[in-house]
């Protein structure tokens, strides 16, 4: 069953809820272990690529961050939340970066604007201590999105408004946010092109575009990161993605890590969403959806008890295990979240354990996943 984009071109949705604390993992840059590469989305175990260490800091182009980053999303209403006291997610924030976070993304359609401001206000003291990352792609009217709009000239004047709320003078990782079916991506990239070369962003991302569109704008201005949906859950970048940027050389950024906190183990199969809530909307949480994924919640915990950790932290963990590439960008509204999230750079996976969770992993059937065909194209 084909899942809605979470952008569509002429609408947004909405939502609210996060998750308990689940047992805190002590801070360690700790390496873990490079593994195999990822199956098909409906596929099986696949045989080790690397048993290299993962080191303590990864790659997205030319960019270097610590293996797990921030998602500031829902540090605004309408996602999975009630919007937070502005103050709160600025000290979330600025604990984060404490607790030694180097990534932290938004984008100006959260809010819209209002995520930007309050990641503008956390970061200007300790501006030079991160990658800061943000996203375009759409058109504004009165604070509204009124849909997709990628237009070059569009671009450089939402950057402005951008880095003025961020209260910088450079973007150091610039997303297009969703592709712009009436815009050439050759255009696009080149755009963000003219901005690097101005020094107002420092390195090109994208996000959910399909490998056609990835090859074709990497021919234009390299691609420094792809953000996609991927979790234990959503397999999709699996399909051709993540091997796509491998040879690319191009760093990989899941958002929706912990499954949108189905892998946080608050929920369960009676869960049930509020209208308001993005999950409503979501195949993977239907009733039907949320019975049969449970197994998956279930695989999760069983191998986080082996490991002394929360599910969560698995998660996580088997995120960073999957290549030495890939940086999740968990979103946060707690620090005893952020914390526990780093926690999972204490899980050790070793190849033998991948290879036999994979094997385990693709005996279940995930209801609700986007499809394969879905890979070819843009979100």
């Amino acid at each position: 069953m084909a899942s809605k984009s979470d952008f569509p071109k002429d609408s947004m949705n909405k939502g609210m809820v996060r998750r308990d604390l689940l047992g805190v993992g002590a801070l360690v840059a700790a390496g873990l272990t490079a593994a195999l590469p990822a199956a098909a989305q409906t596929g099986g175990a696949v045989a080790p690529q690397s048993t290299a260490a993962v080191p303590g800091r990864r790659r997205l182009g030319n960019l270097e961050v610590a293996p797990i980053g921030l998602g500031c999303m829902n540090m605004v209403a309408g996602f999975y939340n009630p919007a937070p006291d502005p103050k709160e997610m600025v000290s979330v924030i600025r604990g984060a970066v404490e607790r030694g976070v180097t990534l932290i993304d938004t984008a100006e359609v959260y809010g819209p604007f209002a995520s930007e401001e309050i990641v503008g206000a956390a970061l200007e003291p300790i501006r030079d201590q991160v990658v800061l990352a943000s996203k375009f792609g759409f058109g504004f009217q009165d604070a509204r999105a009124t849909g997709r709009n990628s237009q070059p000239a569009h671009i450089k004047e939402a950057v402005e408004g951008m880095l003025r709320r961020l209260r910088t003078d450079r973007i150091d990782l610039l997303y297009l946010h969703r592709m712009d079916p009436d815009v050439p991506v050759e255009d696009i990239a080149g755009a963000v092109s003219d901005l690097i070369k101005e020094g107002k962003a420092r390195a090109f991302g994208m996000s959910e575009v399909a490998p056609a569109t990835i090859r074709r704008a990497h021919a234009v201005q390299p691609v420094a990161a792809i953000q996609s949906e991927y979790s234990l859950l959503e397999r999709l970048p699996e399909v051709a993605v993540l091997d796509l940027c491998a040879e690319l050389g191009i760093g990989f950024v899941p958002w929706g890590p912990t499954g949108r906190a189905l892998l946080t183990d608050n929920l369960n199969e009676f869960s049930r969403f509020d209208p308001v809530d993005r999950r409503a909307q979501v195949p993977l949480f239907t009733p039907e959806a949320l019975e049969a994924n449970m197994a998956v919640v279930r695989l999760a915990r069983e191998w986080a008890d082996r490991k002394g950790a929360s599910p969560v932290q698995f998660a996580l963990a088997w995120l960073l295990a999957e290549r030495p590439f890939i940086v999740p960008i968990p979103g946060s509204t707690k620090l005893h979240h952020v914390v526990e999230n780093l926690g999972a750079l204490n899980v050790q996976i070793s190849p033998e354990e991948l290879q036999q969770f994979r094997t385990q992993l693709g005996q279940i059937k995930v209801v609700g996943a986007r499809s394969a065909e879905e890979a070819t194209r843009d979100a």
